[in-house]
């Protein structure tokens, strides 16, 4: 079975305790897991049920609160230990080929000529200085809570990333600004007459 990205962090929950798919999802949102990876009810208990399926976890027992329906309790089997953190292993010292839209993007900023491209850009700039602001926000909520840091890696890491995107995107605009990007020049049906 090859791990998705929820399968991974459905094995990084088991693998502090067990737990039931609804103490999953929980613990996903307050952590913020939502950010970097797609969390539905249905992908997640298919997953589960996937893993369960490969033996990387295993049914532990049930829990009931209240008048609630029981809920069946996972744990993680060696099998699942040993497959996730050779996973972790491969995610954290290879660099993965990503494929961002925004580098595709540039590659066509020329087709949209220098005043449309600033355009864009500072839609795009103001964008990622809401999202970083809404980044700190979450930051901030998440100290307060005094989760172990090793918990909020994932976040500080799509932050940084974040704000590294708004200085790149600052940078540009004002280098297309000042004319220190150079544009191929017009063709011959003078398509392209905002060259710098």
């Amino acid at each position: 079975m090859k791990l998705t990205p929820l399968a991974v962090a459905v094995l990084s929950l088991l693998h502090e305790q067990p737990m039931h798919p609804y103490e999953m999802a929980q613990l996903m949102r307050d952590r913020r897991t939502d950010h970097h990876v797609k969390v539905k009810a249905g992908s997640l208990y298919h997953t589960v049920d996937r893993l369960a399926e490969n033996r990387f976890i295993e049914v532990v027992g049930t829990q009931r609160d209240g008048k609630r329906p029981e809920r069946t309790v996972y744990a993680i089997t060696q099998a699942g230990r040993d497959a996730v953190l050779e996973r972790a292993r491969v995610m954290l010292s290879t660099p993965a080929e990503e494929y961002p839209e925004f580098g595709n993007g540039l590659a066509l900023i020329d087709e949209l000529g220098r005043e449309e491209a600033i355009a864009e850009l500072e839609r795009r700039e103001s964008r990622l200085a809401t999202g970083v602001a809404a980044d700190e926000e979450i930051l901030k909520k998440l100290r307060d809570r005094q989760l172990p840091t090793v918990h909020t890696l994932h976040w500080r890491y799509s932050t940084a990333r974040r704000a590294f995107d708004l200085r790149f995107t600052r940078e540009l605009i004002d280098d297309l600004k000042h004319d220190r990007i150079t544009w191929p020049p017009p063709t011959e049906d003078g398509s392209d007459d905002q060259t710098g």
